[in-house]
């Protein structure tokens, strides 16, 4: 039996924004502990040219609605990038879990050879196979980010560790 592509998405992506979720409960009690405000965290970067943390997770939940959409042949949705505090940033999450929840995996036949346009600003766009597109482009690109967010929150002193990255 082979791995559709549904099952090495949506499910993958569920898993992960869930377990993002967890990191963000963590931070919240790391910082009451340590009285000051979850919404420190949003600002926090691993180096002066790289996105903060707030512009990560929505890069992830891009990533994700885009892949999911593209797969299925849908349009991708736009969300405008307003999120300000870690409330902001959980209902980011779960939009983006009910949105990927919403496709149903029969929408994912023939995904594998579909097409998939990604225009760039500058640049012609870049033009793969929707296997190529998910194993080579949009599961690396959520990795990046969310790992990402995840060594912010390390690095700010948040007791998660691989577990927490895995999920249960």
């Amino acid at each position: 039996m082979s791995l559709s592509m549904y099952s090495a998405s949506v499910p993958v992506f569920q898993r992960m924004l869930a377990n993002t979720l967890v990191w963000l409960d963590k931070a919240e009690a790391h910082a009451a502990a340590r009285k000051f405000g979850p919404d420190a965290y949003l600002a926090l970067r691993l180096a002066p040219d790289m996105l903060p943390f707030t512009k990560q997770i929505q890069i992830a939940s891009d990533n994700i609605k885009g892949c999911v959409a593209r797969l299925a042949g849908q349009e991708v949705p736009k969300w405008d990038d307003t999120e300000t505090t870690m409330a902001d940033l959980r209902a980011r999450i779960r939009r983006t879990i009910d949105f990927i929840g919403t496709v149903p995996a029969s929408a994912f036949e023939g995904a594998e050879t579909r097409e998939i346009v990604i225009p760039l600003r500058n640049r012609d766009p870049l033009v793969f196979t929707g296997a190529n597109y998910l194993n080579h482009f949009a599961l690396p690109n959520v990795y990046f980010h969310l790992t990402t967010t995840y060594a912010l929150l390390r690095q700010a002193g948040v007791e998660v560790g691989k577990g927490d990255f895995l999920g249960s």
